[in-house]
């Protein structure tokens, strides 16, 4: 059995110029481990652990920690060990971006892939946020927090998705750093064919600081004018003031808002009152009421990971009946793909009557999972690669962004039960709006990393490597 070997410049040059039909390949697959890690039979319980837990070493001399994060699926095996500088470092220190290998088995044992890992962790983290990017109905403002990798492939599979409806991306930061001035280059240095193709060679960039006079007003602006917002950066604080969110006027259309940055019960990037008014409950249970704008759920990728290490989370105490994995959600994509096309058909003011209307007459408080019949036949059949809604550049959709409160999500790694007659009468309409919600109401999702995502991706970059002929290839390494 022969070893791919591949560099981080490798790495980078083929994901930079996969198609938007190979990176939606490359959702597809993640998606459907997602989806089986989140919902599958297996359980710790039943002695099988489907991801164990990560562990870390810190270095005070140096100033860094070491994650080291192992995987498994019927795929294989891996272990990825990454370092990067800590929170509390000594600023005096060099800063280290986060860089390191990842290792991947064959499930009899044999290595079969040894990959650098700096930019596979950017792009598998941005990949998982890109699982929620593209249902949503309307991108056309992007406000991104951060300038390093994170922030980069995040704005990156953005633009190759969901380009040619992107008009303006905002790119916030403490300074106009080397971190800044490369991403800018990387952008810039994409070629005009490129970019026509991905249909945002029109995109307009820009950088803000705190150096700006007109800083408080302009994040302001940038933050309320965005239809997606992603937070790409390892702070210990809040990253914008939770009121520019949750006031009236910042309510009033729906957003997709990602958190990827912090990783640590110490970080943070969300304020807290944002995650509470996400979740905030009424008359002792979940529900919808039209004038609640404030109801909804925060998507997590890991529930485990997120009651530990995600210092949002914690800070607001939520429990896990406030969070759902993102895998019990990414399989809605049909429904939300029909619910896109159709918004295209409806005015603004109609589209959030109805919803409004259609939620005073639904019970949303079973027990039950929501998701388990969403995922149905599409889950279960392992149904081939989906698309995401038609791509033109006049695709508008509603601004009404009501989200919804979802009942208790199904946790933790067990199978669906099924439900009573009445309770499967009322699915169909449930999951038509949960549709609704993911494509135009106000989404949070939070992620602090997972194990399962860089096997996956992992043995996807190695099988496309093989493809295009490139890497070193070790012939008989496990003979």
């Amino acid at each position: 059995m022969s070893l791919t070997v591949l560099s981080d410049e490798q790495i980078r040059g083929m994901l930079e110029t996969l198609s938007a039909d190979e990176a939606e390949g490359f959702i597809q697959t993640l998606r459907n481990a997602l989806h089986e890690y989140s919902t599958g039979t297996q359980s710790i319980k039943d002695g099988v652990i489907h991801q164990p837990a990560r562990t870390s070493v810190h270095s005070n001399t140096a100033g860094t920690t070491t994650l080291f994060m192992p995987s498994f699926s019927n795929l294989g095996h891996a272990i990825k060990v990454v370092t990067l500088s800590s929170p509390s470092s000594d600023p005096t220190l060099p800063t280290i971006s986060p860089t390191g290998s990842l290792t991947l088995y064959s499930p009899e044992g044999p290595p079969i892939g040894f990959l650098h890992a700096q930019t596979l962790t950017a792009f598998r983290t941005a990949l998982g946020s890109s699982c929620l990017l593209i249902k949503r109905a309307t991108v056309r403002t992007l406000t991104v927090f951060g300038s390093g990798l994170q922030a980069y492939w995040h704005i990156r599979l953005a633009l190759m998705l969901r380009g040619d409806t992107i008009r303006h991306v905002y790119i916030i930061n403490r300074k106009f750093s080397e971190a800044a001035r490369s991403t800018f280059k990387k952008i810039h240095g994409i070629s005009l064919e490129v970019k026509q193709r991905e249909g945002w060679d029109e995109t307009q960039f820009s950088l803000l600081t705190p150096a700006y006079g007109e800083y408080e007003r302009l994040q302001k602006e940038y933050v309320r004018a965005a239809d997606v917002i992603y937070c790409c950066t390892p702070s210990t604080e809040d990253l914008f003031d939770a009121s520019i969110l949750t006031s009236h006027e910042g309510r009033k259309k729906g957003r997709l808002i990602v958190a990827v940055g912090s990783y640590t019960a110490g970080m943070r990037e969300l304020p807290k009152e944002l995650l509470l008014q996400a979740t905030k409950t009424h008359s002792g249970h979940l529900h919808y009421h039209k004038h609640a704008t404030e109801g909804g759920v925060v998507v997590v990728d890991t529930l485990d990971g997120a009651l530990k290490e995600a210092g949002e989370i914690i800070d607001a105490g939520l429990q896990p009946r406030q969070l759902v994995e993102l895998g019990e959600l990414v399989m809605i994509h049909r429904l939300a793909k029909e619910e896109a096309e159709s918004l295209t058909s409806r005015s603004s003011t109609d589209g959030s009557s109805s919803m409004s209307e259609s939620f005073d007459k639904l019970e949303i408080g079973s027990s039950s999972s929501a998701m388990s019949s969403v995922f149905g036949s599409d889950a279960a059949s392992g149904s081939g690669t989906q698309h995401s809604p038609s791509r033109s550049p006049s695709r508008r959709g509603s601004n009404s962004g009501l989200p919804i409160s979802l009942p208790p999500p199904l946790h933790k790694r067990s199978s669906s039960k099924g439900g009573t007659d009445d309770q499967a009468h009322k699915q169909p309409a449930h999951d038509h709006h949960l549709s609704r919600w993911l494509t135009v109401g106000n989404v949070i999702y939070k992620s602090v990393g997972l194990g399962l995502m860089d096997l996956v991706v992992g043995f996807e970059v190695v099988r496309l490597a093989r493809e295009r002929g490139l890497g070193s290839h070790i012939e008989g390494f496990s003979s």
